[in-house]
């Protein structure tokens, strides 16, 4: 299961990173949306694909990413 997410997850963030708004954002902003990406994948195979792990994590992720952009 870990595998099939984390091939999910490589995926969004390929297709988040093409996207148009990704030029308009600031450093602090892409920091942000990157941390969340990575700390709900991380809290989604910590909690073995948990709801409130992924969840978690991507938020905790957020502002941790939003805190790195500074």
């Amino acid at each position: 299961m870990s595998k099939h997410l984390s091939v999910l997850a490589v995926c969004a963030l390929i297709g988040a990173s093409g996207c148009s708004t990704w030029e308009g954002m600031s450093h602090r902003e892409r920091s942000a949306a990157i941390g969340a990406g990575v700390g709900g994948v991380a809290g989604a195979v910590m909690t073995d694909g948990g709801v409130l792990g992924t969840v978690g994590g991507a938020a905790i992720g957020g502002v941790i990413g939003d805190q790195v952009g500074k």
